[in-house]
């Protein structure tokens, strides 16, 4: 059968919707781009906040066109808003022939041969998992779920309590993953930081990253979502001494003000986050600090906003994230009172990231006339140069990348190093080295 597939969300999700193309593939199955083609049709939904959801839904509409006019006889919707909206989605959108929970993925195979009519085997996540996006980099999920409880969140709702993957399994499959070919890998989870508490009864993060440090092949390895309180001296310390781990430090702080801290249900304070950056950077000599605020939180007040500029200015991040609060049903911020009216949210959203901006231009100009390796992902015709990241930069699109001026032909995959000669805004210019 052909089958299209529209993966939509967070990395996390990605992973999931590679899974199911290797469930898929591994039941001889077709997967088609062209989704007039597809004879069923799966997408996997993100249902995190309302503009997520908003995108799922117009997604699924968009797709149940392709009932009526295309080849498609089943379309099929998975992921965090099926399982956050089953029971209303089933009854609303009766142009969809089945809506399948997180919590269903376990019978995944049979449940889609039901659908289908077709023989599909039950080994969801059990196999190599497919990789939809560039051959030399991957991530590598190693739980699912959350215990920290924010106010904000609806995560814990969706995706359930902690749960860890083995070890031993996760080593096996950035075995496997090295020897397709990647080179970097990412390494995700709601909360990384926490790894193996559930199962282990302690972090056991540190030791996954040492024995991930020595799979040869993989040349970065970077840690994302990582808590700031878990992010102690033994981590940081760790981290250092494996030449494969990048210093790269996402760490979601979300404000930066200790009252808005508690409403929001988040350990820790600003003075402990102040603390941990600056071991961080007593410990690494360039380390990248990346962080998320949230803005127009009930009962922010103006001051509470102030505080969080001061302390943005103060830290000085390399890469921030700022998004305006969104009230998600059922999670304990949902009916907080006095909340801050939209378009004061806008205009807070919109004085944070101009100063950000201007910490940025400020932590880039650093980097003229000196050397970054960088990891060639792509070409640009119009600009004749090559696109890439360097360790300042996830994959995620949010950070960075640097144009590279070669005379010499560069192939995706390759890491090369350059010299940074100018800065564009939040990305920056460079030549090879010769």
């Amino acid at each position: 059968m052909k089958i299209g597939i529209v993966s939509l969300g967070c990395s996390k999700n990605l992973v999931d919707s590679e899974n199911l193309l290797s469930l898929l593939k591994n039941s001889d199955q077709e997967i088609v781009s062209k989704y007039e083609e597809a004879e069923a049709i799966i997408i996997n939904t993100c249902g995190f906040i309302e503009s997520a959801k908003k995108e799922a839904i117009d997604t699924i509409l968009q797709m149940s066109d392709y009932k009526l006019y295309g080849s498609c006889k089943y379309l099929i919707v998975m992921g965090c808003l099926a399982q956050r909206y089953q029971k209303d989605l089933t009854e609303e959108m009766p142009e969809v022939d089945r809506f399948i929970g997180i919590y269903e993925y376990n019978n995944l195979g049979n449940i889609l041969s039901d659908i289908l009519k077709v023989k599909i085997i039950n080994n969801y996540g059990k196999t190599v998992r497919t990789l939809s996006g560039k051959p030399w980099m991957a991530y590598l999920k190693i739980a699912e779920g959350c215990d920290n409880k924010c106010t904000y969140c609806s995560i814990p709702l969706i995706r359930g309590k902690l749960c860890s993957r083995k070890l031993e399994d996760l080593l096996i499959e950035a075995t496997q993953l090295a020897k397709m070919g990647v080179k970097e890998l990412n390494v995700i989870a709601q909360d990384t930081t926490r790894y193996g508490l559930d199962i282990y009864g302690e972090r056991r993060l540190l030791e996954l990253l040492e024995k991930l440090n020595e799979i040869e092949g993989i040349k970065w390895i970077r840690i994302l979502y990582m808590y700031p309180d878990e992010v102690d001296e033994k981590l940081i310390k760790g981290m250092a001494k494996l030449d494969k781990v990048l210093p790269y430090f996402d760490i979601p702080v979300q404000y930066g003000n200790d009252e808005l801290l508690k409403m929001m249900n988040r350990r820790g304070s600003v003075e402990s986050i102040k603390k941990t950056i600056n071991l961080i950077r007593e410990t690494f000599k360039s380390p990248v600090l990346r962080t998320t605020i949230i803005v127009g939180f009930p009962n922010e007040t103006e001051k509470h906003f102030e505080d969080t500029l001061k302390f943005i200015e103060e830290v000085k991040w390399d890469r921030l994230g700022g998004f305006t609060y969104s009230k998600e049903e059922d999670t304990p911020a949902y009916n907080m009172k006095n909340e801050v009216e939209d378009y004061i949210k806008v205009d807070r959203l919109n004085r944070l990231m101009k100063l950000q901006e201007k910490i940025v231009e400020e932590k880039n100009n650093f980097y003229i006339n000196k050397e970054l390796e960088v990891l060639i992902e792509g070409y640009d015709a119009l600009s004749n140069r090559y696109r890439g990241r360097s360790i300042l930069s996830a994959p995620d699109g949010v950070d960075s990348e640097v144009y590279v001026i070669s005379n010499k032909e560069l192939n995706q995959g390759d890491f090369v190093n350059v010299k940074i000669t100018k800065v564009k805004k939040h990305d920056l210019i460079g030549e090879i080295k010769e």
